[in-house]
């Protein structure tokens, strides 16, 4: 298979998007072909010494900037390594997208080059989320639309569901929606519509589940709106790092302190990559005509090489046309229900 980056998109790119595909070259036999400004990518891998020849440059001289409008970027930058990466992916050219550009110019270029899965109304970003001394869960949608349907919900537990089974090996994950109150009759008017739409659905639907709950892995798929997921991704994510640099200052008090502080360091640092975005390998744009990977803006070379490797089950799988399958499967279901 053929894996495609997107060499410019980021804050440390080239450097550390070329680095992270050199290490993951070494681990994979699969290609990666890296987009962007060939010169500048050749370069960074003369410098990274890298001899191998299972790494293509494509050559695109435009950049999608953070700053950019994602519609106005996708329709005018055509040469951007962003659409060109896209587009191969399109044209059966690459077989997975990988960037860490503008989140969403991606999820925009995505919906508007590979096109929706038939039944899906809005493609979503799903973000894996660390859960404490367990295995992470996928929060869908970490951001990719503020408001959504109780459909929308549906369709976030499903795609979820079968992308946690098909890339991270999770046999009938766990399924949980973000409410007040785990009881059936908490929430909102579309809470309360997408408990019973997902209950409903062939999908191992644990009920609501309150926030706090939420970093001990009370579900696997963890299913909200884009605005809710958003909230707890970051707050999670700021908690999480400045706990530990509070227990690190404790630590640093006195003599006595820095040598207690020696003797626990393997746990914390163990404590510290749980938390880390790096060690996940990125977050899949969920519901487009092909597999597609949004990376951290300030990914290094680990989360580049995180994301490669990660990236070949979610294609070699066939998720993309798995989520297809369920959607017209689901539909029927819909559809005998509203008859009876």
């Amino acid at each position: 298979m053929r894996i495609v980056i997107d060499g410019m998109g980021g804050d440390n790119a080239p450097e550390e998007i070329v680095k992270g595909a050199a290490d993951a070259s070494k681990l994979i036999d699969h290609e990666i072909c890296i987009v962007g400004r060939a010169s500048q990518i050749e370069a960074e891998l003369e410098k990274n010494g890298y001899a191998g020849n299972n790494i293509k440059v494509v050559n695109a001289d435009d950049v999608i900037t953070m700053e950019d409008s994602p519609v106005k970027a996708i329709r005018r930058k055509t040469d951007s390594s962003m659409v060109v990466g896209l587009t191969m992916v399109k044209e059966g050219k690459g077989d997975v997208f990988i960037s860490g550009g503008n989140t969403g110019a991606l999820v925009v270029g995505a919906r508007m080059i590979l096109g929706r899965i038939e039944g899906i109304d809005r493609p979503v970003l799903a973000s894996i989320y660390p859960c404490l001394g367990g295995k992470p869960s996928l929060l869908v949608d970490a951001g990719a639309s503020s408001e959504a349907k109780a459909h929308n919900l549906l369709e976030y537990g499903l795609m979820g569901s079968i992308y946690m089974e098909k890339v991270w090996g999770r046999e009938k994950p766990k399924v949980g929606l973000v409410n007040l109150g785990v009881e059936e009759s908490k929430g909102t008017s579309v809470t309360k519509d997408a408990y019973k739409k997902l209950h409903a659905a062939p999908l191992n639907f644990v009920g609501n589940v309150e926030a706090r709950d939420i970093p001990v892995g009370v579900c696997e798929v963890i299913v909200c709106d884009g605005f809710v997921g958003n909230v707890i991704l970051k707050l999670s994510e700021g908690l999480a790092w400045n706990i530990l640099k509070l227990v690190k200052n404790q630590f640093m008090v006195n003599t006595r302190t820095k040598l207690a502080g020696l003797m626990v360091k393997p746990q914390l640092s163990s404590l510290k990559d749980e938390f880390d975005y790096a060690e996940y390998g990125g977050a899949p744009v969920l519901g487009v005509s092909g597999p597609v990977i949004k990376i951290h803006g300030s990914s290094n070379s680990v989360a580049v090489k995180n994301a490669i490797i990660k990236s070949i089950p979610y294609s070699q799988e066939k998720v993309v046309d798995i989520i297809k399958k369920s959607m017209l499967d689901l539909e029927e279901i819909i559809e005998k229900d509203e008859e009876e």
